[in-house]
């Protein structure tokens, strides 16, 4: 069996590490470097949670999860992410920090809730008055996306599959399992695996009704000097609470201090806008004041532009095209399932149950 995979970020990457060792001739093109910082993937960490609110398929798929990382790890010789835990923070009745503890608690998930004293003693960084409470679990952290794109691109080449970089796909032919790459050159195979992130519509553009493309922006700040010991042995923060939608890496493993809110996103297509404006990353900075103290002094070091796919109802998106396989995570979100989801894609194609992937994948079952 020869399976093409287009797209190397985490799905296309662990698929073609799945497919590798189901025994397949893997061909893994990616349109620019591997890791490419354009890509969804291509940023410096993301977090991996048991919390998911109202979508409890999603949360207990997180056992899965793990156990598909710890076979990675075993295989590249590295484990490569952080065990922070994660801290949920709510300001408002309601608001989705609260829904993530209230997800945790109808799953039966261990949480330790903590009174705004305790959460302001706990993390320096953290202004009391501004919160209701603060929920912690030891089970979270964070994967390094760049060490875990690096060392998957050299497992793959060492195991003998074709993984180029540079190589943009101009156009697929999903009844004939074909590709087209800029250069002219053409490549078939018995199945094609689209893993192109926000570039999927360029290929499959008839997925438009199903995905929306939308950029968004990250910031990196260093925190005040008598703070940044408290970041540094800070867990991830899956939610602030409030309605920004925001969220903090610490700066782990040689990371940065890392903000992102999701309600800083417009639609647009990949390669629009990818230039962070100026002032943006304050812009960003100031959404997290409150629940964070001082938030003026946090220095903006960088801007780091993203570009996701989205459905409508956040879950993960399947779909069979001829000899064609769309993948597509539900937005930044999906990261933390790519181990998982490149080994139930490889075994959907190899035993001809894509279906079965896709069911898995969507998580529509509930607690």
């Amino acid at each position: 069996m020869k399976v093409i995979v287009v797209g190397a970020g985490i799905s296309g990457l662990s698929t073609a590490w799945s497919l590798v060792k189901h025994g397949v001739e893997v061909t893994l093109l990616e349109q620019g470097p591997i890791p490419n910082p354009l890509s969804a993937s291509g940023d410096q960490h993301r977090i991996i949670r048991r919390a998911y609110a109202g979508q409890g398929g999603y949360q207990k798929r997180i056992s899965e999860a793990y156990d598909a990382w710890d076979e990675m790890w075993s295989d590249v010789g590295a484990k490569h992410l952080v065990d922070t835990g994660f801290l949920l923070l709510s300001q408002e009745p309601g608001d989705e920090g609260e829904q993530y503890r209230d997800g945790l608690i109808a799953g039966g998930y261990e949480c330790e809730e903590l009174s705004p004293q305790e959460t302001a003693e706990r993390f320096a960084f953290v202004d009391g008055s501004t919160i209701r409470f603060g929920a912690y679990s030891a089970e979270g952290g964070v994967l390094l996306c760049q060490k875990i794109a690096a060392s998957l691109r050299d497992w793959l080449k060492a195991k003998g599959a074709d993984v180029r970089a540079n190589a943009r796909v101009a156009s697929l032919d999903a009844k004939a399992g074909s590709v087209r790459l800029e250069s002219g050159e053409e490549l078939s195979g018995d199945r094609v695996v689209v893993t192109a992130g926000a570039w999927v519509l360029g290929l499959l553009p008839e997925l438009g009704t199903s995905l929306t493309t939308y950029r968004t922006a990250v910031v990196y700040l260093r925190p005040p000097e008598d703070l940044r010991l408290s970041w540094e042995n800070g867990p991830v923060i899956l939610d602030v609470g409030g309605k920004v939608d925001g969220y903090v890496l610490p700066p782990v493993a040689g990371t940065g201090l890392k903000f992102g809110a999701g309600m800083h996103k417009r639609k647009s297509l990949p390669d629009v806008d990818r230039v962070a404006a100026p002032g943006e990353g304050e812009i960003i900075r100031n959404h997290f004041s409150p629940p964070f103290a001082r938030i003026e002094e946090y220095r903006v070091e960088n801007v780091v532009t993203c570009a996701y796919t989205f459905t409508t109802d956040e879950h993960f998106f399947v779909k069979e095209v001829g000899k064609v396989v769309a993948v597509s995570a539900c937005s930044g979100h999906g990261y933390k399932f790519g181990a998982a989801v490149g080994r139930r894609i490889a075994a959907g194609l190899v035993d001809n149950q894509v279906d079965a992937a896709r069911i898995w994948l969507e998580a529509r079952d509930c607690y």
